[in-house]
């Protein structure tokens, strides 16, 4: 009896560890974004701040694109009110342009030019997440050079750990709006929050399988209506879910900062990247439908969200 129960605590004690070291910050791209289906950009701040704030998850990242600030005149005011509200403010380059697509001077000009404009802003961390998360594709010369320039700036990659495609949903909502179609609130919510929590399982399960280990998570998501809206009930379906929600300062501490992915393979995510490192492959360990569009539009469409 006496061993029966000291084998029961054991399982007790390891199944609370693994549900701790579930752990995922918040991070959110493209700020300041201008007005969107139904929000303008400021009503989109007030409410973004007031939702993180109730959800518990200050503070959570916003990685800005300072060509924002010349798209309205209250651009800069909006990033200082984030910073304001405790969160952190980081680098997503300038005019948002593809690596692949651009020389590496012409690209080190705009993230140099989004660090001067950054310069001014509270909670500045030094870290800079690249644009569509494209570092070079095939061009490992590329890579490379960008990778040695950002560590001579003091950057350091702002690298995601689970992919979402919450742009598409966005994307498709504006869609809608443009249309005059109708929209379910109700079923967008449920969407954009399983969509969240199922990718956070999925990309936490490829890490146990590949990684051996969990690594503290970083969530990307963007600066959108739907994150203002929904966000709240995200946090409470991850936290449902068993997961910790926690800085991106502690995310961004994990040993996984400093594993560089030798793949050029970068579009999913790092715990992706360093999957393929290590001989994943095939739909079975990438495929999921948080990052595949006619996926998503299936759940749109079998939820009724946009109708005539």
């Amino acid at each position: 009896m006496i061993r029966f129960l000291s084998i029961l605590i054991a399982a007790l004690v390891l199944v609370g560890s693994a549900s701790a070291e579930k752990r995922i910050a918040l991070t959110f791209d493209d700020a300041p974004r201008g007005d969107g289906p139904v929000l303008s950009g400021a009503m989109r701040t007030d409410m973004l701040v007031r939702r993180l704030f109730e959800a518990r998850a200050v503070p959570s990242a916003f990685f800005v694109t300072t060509k924002g600030f010349e798209e309205g005149l209250d651009g800069v005011e909006r990033i200082e009110t984030y910073a304001a509200a405790g969160h952190l403010i980081a680098n997503h380059s300038h005019s948002h342009p593809w690596l692949h697509q651009t020389d590496v001077e012409t690209y080190l000009a705009d993230i140099d030019e989004a660090e001067r404009r950054l310069a001014r802003f509270e909670n500045r961390r030094p870290w800079f997440r690249y644009p569509f998360l494209d570092e070079g594709r095939q061009d490992v010369e590329k890579r490379d050079a960008v990778r040695e320039a950002l560590a001579e700036r003091g950057l350091m990659s702002g690298y995601v750990t689970v992919d979402t495609y919450d742009w598409h949903i966005d994307r498709r909502w504006r869609q809608a709006a443009a249309e005059g179609k109708s929209v379910n609130l109700a079923a967008l919510r449920e969407v954009y929050v399983s969509m969240i929590v199922d990718a956070a399982e999925h990309y936490d399960a490829m890490a146990e399988e590949w990684l051996d280990r969990q690594p503290a998570h970083v969530l990307l998501l963007h600066e959108n209506d739907l994150a203002a809206l929904f966000i709240g009930d995200a946090v409470k379906a991850l936290r449902q879910a068993g997961w910790e929600i926690i800085s991106p300062d502690e995310a961004y501490d994990d040993p996984i900062a400093d594993e560089l992915p030798e793949t050029t393979f970068s579009g999913m995510g790092r715990v992706a990247a360093l999957a393929a490192d290590r001989g994943a492959s095939g739909a079975e360990v990438f495929d999921h439908w948080s990052a595949d569009e006619a996926a998503i539009d299936a759940k749109l469409e079998e939820r009724g969200v946009f109708s005539d």
